[in-house]
């Protein structure tokens, strides 16, 4: 079977050159053509390899999220990965833990590696974009937004914080407190938007000192808890913008000799808490978000020109009491 130094050899090139012939960079016409007829000659068929040449990409995406062990994110991969391999493509998952240096390290990585495409989920709304965009590599951030022109898949987060917000307004609790993520997460922020937005419309009291911006963990969110029960005077619920927050929130309640304040979650708990009577969930479908990124990314691979896409996942109104 002939290899690319055998062609290398017959045409009187160096591999190097047989190469860029291979992936349609500038070559001399003469040494192109040389290239072209030895491959003939030589009845030469690249492997994998050489189809990553020809393609300017290898059949290989990166996944980029921030806590692989949050099953919010393990749900969203599972979306991702079903798509890729019914394309044909391999899923590198990464774990970025919300580091932008880390996570500026894996796109060096799929740039240097030539990886068809990112899906990535980014640690600040700055993410170092501008090489991979440069080489036409598919990108498309899910769950954050972004800045970059690149297409996005987010929930609508504002009317999510709003939805949560509003079931606790409907039970009749008034001073409602919020514990959402660091203001460097969109997600957060517009969480946090919603929850003022549902108190100002039913004309409940906004106390800026209920509002708590953690980390999107559960030590963030039984630490944030912790201090909102020991305010001069806590809030009768709480709304916890992501499902590790609530599960600390609820760690630090199961704690309190006092008595609990309601408490909403927007996401699915994780794992075994409890379920106390005044607990609500404002459910999610990640692994949707997955789906519509990798069917998206899969587009834009096999060539979709465009201007960027935003797709916004509407807010599910049902919420388990």
């Amino acid at each position: 079977m002939a290899r690319i130094i055998d062609v290398a050899r017959l045409a009187g090139v160096s591999t190097a050159t047989v190469s860029r012939v291979l992936n349609d960079s500038a070559v001399r016409p003469e040494l192109a053509e040389a290239v072209h007829r030895a491959v003939k000659e030589l009845g030469y068929s690249p492997d994998r390899s050489a189809r990553t040449l020809r393609r300017r990409h290898s059949e290989v995406i990166a996944l980029l999220l921030p806590d692989i062990e949050n099953p919010f994110f393990t749900s969203v991969a599972r979306g991702v990965e079903d798509v890729a391999q019914r394309s044909g493509l391999s899923v590198v998952l990464c774990n970025t833990d919300d580091d932008p240096a880390k996570e500026s390290r894996y796109l060096q990585i799929a740039r240097s590696e030539n990886m068809a495409g990112v899906i990535l989920a980014p640690a600040t709304g700055e993410p170092e974009l501008e090489p991979l965009l440069s080489q036409v590599r598919a990108v498309v951030a899910v769950d954050r937004r972004v800045s970059a022109p690149v297409d996005q898949v987010t929930f609508d987060n504002i009317e999510l914080g709003r939805v949560g917000t509003q079931a606790l307004l409907t039970r009749g609790f008034r001073r409602v407190a919020c514990v959402t993520g660091p203001v460097s997460a969109s997600t957060a922020v517009d969480r946090a938007i919603g929850w003022r937005e549902a108190l100002e419309l039913a004309d409940a009291p906004v106390h800026p000192e209920l509002l708590r911006h953690a980390d999107f963990h559960v030590e963030g969110g039984y630490r944030e808890m912790v201090e909102l029960l020991h305010v001069s005077s806590p809030p009768d619920a709480v709304l916890a913008a992501n499902n590790l927050v609530g599960v600390g929130a609820l760690r630090a309640l199961a704690e309190a000799d006092s008595r609990h304040p309601a408490l909403a979650v927007i996401g699915d708990l994780p794992f075994a808490t409890g379920t106390p009577a005044d607990l609500m969930l404002v459910r999610l479908h990640p692994r949707r978000m997955g789906v519509h990124a990798a069917q998206m990314l899969m587009e834009r691979v096999g060539g979709l020109q465009g201007p960027p896409r935003h797709l916004v996942l509407e807010a599910e109104t049902d919420i388990s009491v």
